[in-house]
């Protein structure tokens, strides 16, 4: 069993979520928009052995470099957008008043990809279309959708590597999952897949 908690800063609000195999008391951070007292508040004593980027928009990986060296997480990325983390123009970070720390991923995950924590498997999914290398996670009955899917809303397509053809295929994929998956998007509240295949415009 996984024990899930959730984060969201100010300003943006991107969310971050710590996944804890209760068996090892091992722990995963999806997605680390800052370094702020806050978020390592959140963290606490953790065993943090990964940081899961579901894509690599400023305000999912700001604070990944500076945490990744503190607690000595190992940092996971799709190859698509691996090169965000060392661009603040792929990033967007260098457009919002200032660059990120460049971070290095230590490993390259990809559709099929699964992670091992503790007695916990992370499944990867490639959902590509708000970034061309945007993933999900998905253990037990919960999915980490960063933002791909929102509450009855998506991720943009306008931003440089956006397609509105490939997120809504990448919607429909995510249609056709367990219904009683709860969902744990990179911004605003939680939901499930059954209530977004019947309220969600995006996902009809």
């Amino acid at each position: 069993m996984a024990k899930i908690s959730s984060f969201c800063p100010g300003g943006i609000c991107a969310n971050s979520y710590l996944i804890t195999d209760e068996a090892s008391g091992l722990s995963a951070l999806v997605d680390c928009g800052e370094d702020s007292p806050a978020m390592r508040s959140f963290i606490g004593g953790a065993k943090l052995e990964y940081i899961l980027l579901t894509h690599g928009h400023f305000d999912h990986i700001g604070g990944a470099a500076a945490i990744k060296s503190e607690y000595g997480a190992r940092l996971a990325v799709s190859r698509q957008d691996e090169p965000m983390l060392s661009s603040g123009k792929l990033n967007l970070s260098a457009f919002m008043g200032g660059i990120v720390p460049k971070v290095t991923a230590d490993i390259i995950v990809e559709e099929g990809s699964v992670i091992t924590l503790g007695s916990t498997e992370i499944k990867v999914l490639a959902t590509p279309g708000h970034t061309p290398g945007g993933v999900c996670y998905l253990t037990e009955d919960a999915l980490f959708c960063g933002d791909t899917l929102f509450f009855c809303s998506c991720g943009r397509t306008d931003f440089p590597g956006g397609s509105s053809s490939d997120i809504m295929k990448s919607l429909k994929r995510l249609s056709q999952l367990d219904g009683d998956l709860r969902v744990y998007p990179g911004h605003d509240r939680a939901t499930s897949i059954a209530f977004e295949k019947q309220n969600n415009p995006y996902m009809r």
